[in-house]
């Protein structure tokens, strides 16, 4: 199974005016342009994708929605509690129970959370961090079942890597 973290795209700044609950702040204009590129490429490096999770929060569904159109998956973006901020590694191992060997699961949330997930997914240490910047992944690979220290690094993109690659291959495609 591969899992495949993937933090939200930029987002408007707090702003308890226009957004007095934080959790319905949206991407920006740029977030969804730049979410949007590096989606393609994430799309391209995995060779589709199986399910896709989500953190309820606003800017995290709109990554997913994204995200979820580039895949052209038929299966539905799924909320999980587990990925909002704050969430437990324990509940996200038991939500992933349930996925098969060769599942591509991306699961889209936030930081510094998705960091300590892939912490736990490689390390087994919980309180380490692999942070990851916004619109920017991780690939993480698992031979036998998910659990802490299971997980091989596959890939550590930053957004400007994801970019990169999709205009690598549009360059490629005009040869």
């Amino acid at each position: 199974m591969r899992i495949i973290l993937f933090r939200h795209g930029p987002a408007e700044r707090r702003n308890a005016d226009r957004w007095p609950d934080d959790t319905e702040r949206p991407l920006t204009a740029r977030g969804i342009a730049r979410t949007r590129a590096a989606a393609r490429a994430l799309a391209s490096l995995t060779r589709g994708g199986t399910l896709v999770f989500t953190s309820p929060l606003l800017r995290a569904r709109q990554t997913a929605d994204i995200l979820h159109h580039a895949l052209g998956l038929e299966a539905p973006v799924r909320t999980l509690g587990a990925l909002a901020p704050g969430g437990a590694y324990r509940e996200l191992i038991r939500a992933l129970r349930d996925a098969k060997a060769g599942d591509r699961v991306f699961l889209v949330g936030h930081e510094p959370d998705l960091g300590k997930f892939a912490a736990v997914f490689l390390f087994a240490a919980p309180a380490t961090t692999l942070p990851l910047k916004k619109a920017g992944a991780c690939i993480i690979h698992f031979v036998g079942e998910v659990a802490p220290g299971a997980g091989r690094l596959h890939e550590f993109l930053p957004p400007r890597t994801l970019r990169q690659v999709r205009v690598r291959k549009i360059e490629r495609s005009k040869r």
